[in-house]
């Protein structure tokens, strides 16, 4: 079994920035791709940015020049680094990994944590 433990999370006026990031703990053989993914109220659960072991990153076009993504591989955490956030940011962040054990491959989601931009 694998944990995905997220923390950063909180209030935040227009125009500033938090850091999010992700431990993995458990049974872990190796991490493939970590993401992050968002859901406001009423809304459904997007992708945000992900990351390969290689280093390789992607991001969906509204963060682009203002969310960065990182891992440590080491330490088998995802970052999201958040800046010039804006009220439409605000949602429930989810970390996901692909994770190989020494039996399969699963997916993983954290729990969530929440980024409220707000005035």
């Amino acid at each position: 079994q694998v944990q995905l433990m997220e923390s950063g999370g909180g209030l935040v006026q227009p125009g500033g920035s938090l850091r999010l990031s992700c431990a993995a703990s458990g049974s872990i053989f190796s991490i493939n791709v970590m993401a992050w993914y968002r859901q406001a109220p009423g809304k459904q659960r997007d992708l945000v940015a992900s990351i390969t072991s290689g280093g390789r990153t992607n991001y969906v076009d509204s963060v682009k020049g203002r969310f960065t993504i990182s891992r440590d591989n080491a330490q088998n955490t995802v970052y999201l680094q958040m800046n010039s956030l804006k009220p439409e940011d605000t949602a429930v962040y989810y970390c996901w990994a692909v994770v190989t054990n020494t039996r399969n491959t699963v997916r993983y989601w954290g729990q969530g944590t929440q980024v409220t931009v707000s005035s």
